[in-house]
């Protein structure tokens, strides 16, 4: 079994608030959970965060997607 974990802070210092930046309409974690759920050799994947705000977007689109 292959499980991936996606880190998510939500106090980034390079890019504050980094995960929740809209990139082509989407915010970033949209993205990097689209690529979770494609990726073949996963079997599953957990999002890693402290932040409510970056929490919520991941269950929603985990959900959604």
């Amino acid at each position: 079994m292959m499980l991936g974990i996606i880190p998510a802070r939500g106090g980034s210092k390079g890019i504050p608030r980094k995960n929740i930046r809209m990139i082509a309409g989407q915010p970033l974690i949209y993205w990097t959970i689209k690529s979770a759920k494609n990726f073949l050799l996963l079997d599953d994947f957990y999002v890693s965060t402290e932040d409510n705000e970056i929490a919520t977007l991941a269950l929603y689109y985990d959900q959604r997607y």
